[in-house]
């Protein structure tokens, strides 16, 4: 209890509650419902949704987690597992209800709010016709049965960045690899996983579920439903003189909604971990600068983005089914789940299960302009607005622009890379100059080195280029043979 009183006075972990709450450190209580609710929420979509062994989820969702978070997370229940009633509890608190996760099909693994009851789970929303998969996708190959290209040349060299990569050490000390996976002209040239990991496990994408949110938004603006400088995005912006209204789908997509968050590394553990709910994270929030002037990095824009796909549909099950039908299945991507709160709303913010292959299939979407099997999915425009930077810039040395980090011309990757980015090592990037997809995925531990991403890609570049060289020099010596045999 003396060390959860210490951690306490000395750590203030991400709030969502009103501005004046937002550094008051949580009481012991609270960090102990947050640290069942992760437990319970992770547990949950690493047994029902990735189909991981309790072992792996010890080892893999539970380990090396938010450095606030592990000792919290040792004196909470065990994960005890309904397997039944698809649900999760971990008791935090001898005079309050266990923390409950449900799983539910197409819409995974919800966490029920702190302090309500395990039955309670059976008013959460359900997806009881979840859009299947009619026929198999054969527009790439990247289908189920995935086969590695006959290239020689870029196999031989490529083995040794990607069995690298899981090495802990060459792109970063104590890092954690579970895939690597390097799609090249849409064909898959390199695979390797890890740690439990499969070609069809899904793993959490954290933030890289904000890149899939704007494709997402992408889609909806080519088929009209909205458009990217509306103003008043959501109902909660458009009342009264709430100077939000002039919030738009541009701003929030590029990070520059102006709304504060003063949470370190932009955490919504209210949200994610206590069971907050996503209309009520959002109106918590005030304005702290003019819309559109300011780079603020934070869950709050992306869940606004999709909170506006929701009411622009004004149908729930329409709502729920778009990412699916408008754009996932049309790519062939049949494992990944995006989460919901317990009203319905989509965290796709960070709450995501894709595997690596889907991954790559949403970076292919990108290559190939938007355009899949022959149908138009993403406006002939949104590839410009996701590479190029016209807002407010982070620091550093990665640039933003739609929802995508800008990583060109850092440790070696092409000047024209972008990438979806997110917690404990997720990357999705794409190098449109060399027909590139490169997915690395890991469980990282938090406040340790980074997997050096952009260095990764400069070496898989220049293997590429090392292996053209080396096709070209071949094909010069069997040239230069034949000219000799002719000669004589």
């Amino acid at each position: 209890m003396r060390r959860l009183a210490a951690l306490a006075a000395g750590l203030t972990l991400g709030l969502t509650a009103p501005v004046q709450a937002q550094n008051n450190p949580p009481s012991e209580t609270t960090q102990r419902a947050h640290a069942a609710g992760y437990k319970a929420l992770f547990t949950c979509s690493g047994y029902f949704s990735a189909g991981q062994t309790l072992a792996e989820i010890e080892a893999n969702e539970l380990s090396g987690i938010y450095v606030d978070y592990r000792p919290v997370i040792e004196e909470v229940g065990r994960a005890q597992i309904l397997e039944n009633q698809k649900t999760v509890l971990v008791a935090f608190d001898g005079l309050m209800a266990p923390r409950a996760a449900v799983w539910r099909p197409g819409i995974g693994c919800s966490l029920l709010p702190t302090g309500a009851k395990p039955d309670m789970t059976a008013w959460l929303p359900s997806f009881r016709n979840m859009p299947s998969m009619a026929e198999p996708d054969a527009s790439t190959a990247l289908g189920d049965n995935v086969t590695i290209t006959d290239n020689t040349f870029a196999l031989d060299l490529l083995g040794i960045p990607v069995s690298f990569a899981f090495d802990g050490s060459t792109y970063g000390e104590g890092t954690r690899t579970s895939a690597v996976l390097v799609l090249h002209k849409g064909q898959v040239v390199a695979e390797q996983y890890a740690r439990g990991i499969d070609n069809i496990t899904p793993q959490r994408t954290w933030s890289v579920a904000k890149s899939l949110t704007s494709t997402v938004i992408g889609a909806a603006a080519y088929q009209g439903i909205l458009g990217l400088d509306n103003e008043a995005v959501i109902a909660d912006f458009n009342k009264g003189g709430d100077p939000r209204r002039s919030i738009t789908l541009r701003d929030v997509l590029n990070m520059a909604s102006g709304l504060e968050t003063n949470t370190p590394g932009s955490r919504t553990d209210r949200l994610y971990f206590g069971g907050g709910s996503i209309i009520d994270t959002l109106a918590a929030r005030s304005l702290e600068a003019t819309p559109g002037t300011r780079f603020k990095y934070s869950n709050v824009d992306t869940l606004i983005a999709m909170r506006a796909l929701r009411e622009a549909m004004e149908d729930d099950a329409a709502y729920r089914a778009f990412p699916y039908t408008g754009l996932l299945h049309k790519i062939g991507a049949r494992h990944t789940i995006l989460e919901t709160d317990w009203h319905g709303d989509y965290m796709s913010s960070s709450q995501v299960w894709m595997t690596a292959r889907d991954m790559a299939r949403l970076g292919q979407l990108y290559l190939q302009d938007g355009v899949w099997g022959g149908e138009r999915i993403l406006p002939e425009w949104w590839m410009d607005f996701v590479t190029r930077p016209t807002s407010p810039q982070p620091d550093g040395n990665f640039g933003y622009a739609g929802s995508f980090w800008l990583i060109g011309g850092v440790d070696g990757a092409p000047s024209d890379a972008f990438a979806g980015l997110g917690n404990r090592g997720q990357h999705m990037v794409i190098v449109p100059s060399r027909d590139l997809v490169i997915v690395r995925r890991g469980f990282d531990v938090a406040g340790e080195p980074r997997f050096e991403i952009a260095r990764l890609v400069g070496d898989i570049v220049a293997a590429f280029d090392a292996a053209e060289r080396a096709r070209l020099a071949a094909q010069a010596a069997r040239e230069e043979g034949e000219e000799s045999s002719d000669d004589n």
